[in-house]
């Protein structure tokens, strides 16, 4: 039994992380100063509106886009600048799930060769009955048929081809994965599924996930920790029951104002978001939801908030999150 009293092992911790695009109207700024950290065995779920820059912080942080700025610390290693030997060696312990479990798969390989891929890449079985056992073997782990080893993607449901996806990141045995919203293009049934495998492998295995989703209902169900990110930023960050038991910042209440309640003949107020999302390329100073926010002043326009704790552990970019939650 762990330690209650033990100090927390970091997993992962991303100092001011940036990535920029350039584009012929200027630079596009996907993720802009992105700051946390996640303990060895947890998940941070990330979430926020399509093109809020979740898929590409995932991304940067295994280097599948390089960062503009920022540092990236893995178990406490410097991994921000690594070379093509060093690059190799971190994939080995972080890996990803994509989102679409079709696209994401080669479909001129088998169910078998797309499992045995990182397994020949990074030498990991002596012989062809060693490999064929550890391709058995990761299957049974997330219940996939043996019989399917000579399928192809195709010929599967995307239920199937997502365990296939998972069964791949695993294959190497790695620490980290970001799950970048790995049940989205799923059936719900096929959803809870999935999600739970997930959570199995995860206390199997001692697994530390960055979940991303923009589904609040689904973040809920397997985060320890949230963050909310708006246009490339961080708006509020808690432990997960904190922020659904008191959720400070203005879009966060929005986003959780739309999950539906399965009740019959309940009724809840609905906080609805106002105009436009403005533009990612060269912003300027301000809040960047202050154009949508009903509580916006004329300095929320001019000014960028800072991201404070405003109780233990919640942290928050908002001029007036005091003034509008009533908090001393």
């Amino acid at each position: 039994m762990s330690d209650p009293n033990a100090t927390p092992s970091i997993e992962l911790e991303v100092r001011n992380l940036k990535k920029h695009f350039k584009t012929p109207r200027g630079m596009l700024h996907a993720v802009d100063g992105v700051s946390f950290k996640i303990e060895k065995g947890k998940t941070l779920g990330v979430v926020g509106e399509s093109g809020c820059g979740k898929s590409t912080l995932g991304r940067a942080i295994i280097h599948l886009h390089e960062r503009t700025e920022g540092r990236i610390f893995f178990r406490g290693r410097d991994v921000s600048d690594v070379d093509e030997q060093q690059l190799k060696d971190l994939r080995e312990n972080m890996q990803m799930i994509f989102q679409d479990p079709f696209s994401s798969l080669n479909p001129r390989m088998s169910v078998s060769q797309i499992i045995a891929e990182p397994l020949l890449i990074y030498n990991k079985c002596r012989s062809r009955k060693e490999l064929t056992a550890k391709i058995g073997n990761l299957m049974d782990t997330v219940g996939l048929a043996r019989r399917l080893s000579n399928s192809y993607p195709h010929e599967l449901d995307g239920g199937r081809r997502q365990r296939i996806g998972v069964a791949r990141a695993l294959a190497l045995n790695p620490e980290f994965i970001v799950c970048d919203e790995p049940v989205s293009a799923l059936d719900v049934s096929v959803q809870a599924q999935i999600l739970n495998l997930m959570q199995d492998l995860q206390e199997e295995f001692n697994l530390t996930y960055m979940f991303i989703t923009h589904d609040m209902s689904v973040v809920r169900h397997v985060s320890n920790e949230i963050m909310v990110m708006y246009l490339g930023s961080a708006v509020e960050f808690a432990d997960s029951e904190e922020m659904f038991l008191r959720r400070l910042h203005p879009y966060t209440q929005a986003l959780l104002a739309a999950v539906p309640i399965p009740q019959i003949g309940h009724k809840k107020g609905r906080s609805l978001l106002r105009g436009e999302i403005i533009s990612p390329i060269d912003l300027g100073e301000g809040c960047r939801f202050a154009g949508r926010c009903i509580y916006a002043k004329e300095n929320c326009f001019d000014v960028t908030p800072t991201f404070d704790e405003v109780t233990l552990g919640h942290f928050v970019a908002c001029h007036y999150v005091r003034e509008i939650n009533n908090l001393p």
